[in-house]
């Protein structure tokens, strides 16, 4: 099945103003082209996320990251995503970074589910 292209919103402004559901746990991004650990996700939406890494990215670079979230009923969602790396904050003292990704691809099937997942009652929003 071929990846859902997102369209652009035009703007980051735009971007931002998708429901961001708050992340409860960890759960951890890898990078799917190493099988590197980058980070945890601190809030996802189905435009974007805030991933919190554990080194900075490399600012304006598109990656392909893989992670699984927990769905109603204890099974797991695994999706794989092509991101775009909008802007970092690097002035955290311990050396991780806060860095605002757009999601720019993601299988269909997988952008669905992550559509329920936002949905699923009991989330809490940015």
């Amino acid at each position: 099945m071929s990846p859902h292209v997102l369209q652009s919103a035009g703007n980051v402004h735009n971007l931002r103003r998708a429901r961001r559901r708050r992340i409860e746990g960890t759960v951890l991004v890898t990078d799917a082209m190493t099988d590197a650990i980058v980070g945890r996700i601190g809030n996802l939406s189905e435009t974007g996320m805030l991933l919190i890494a554990t080194a900075p990215l490399v600012d304006d670079a598109l990656y392909q990251f893989r992670y699984s979230l927990s769905m109603h009923g204890g099974a797991l969602l695994s999706v794989e995503a092509g991101m775009h790396a909008l802007w970092q904050d690097r002035s955290t003292g311990s050396g991780q970074a806060w860095v605002g990704l757009r999601a720019i691809s993601i299988p269909d099937l997988q952008l669905q589910q992550l559509r329920n997942w936002l949905d699923a009652p009991g989330g809490r929003y940015d």
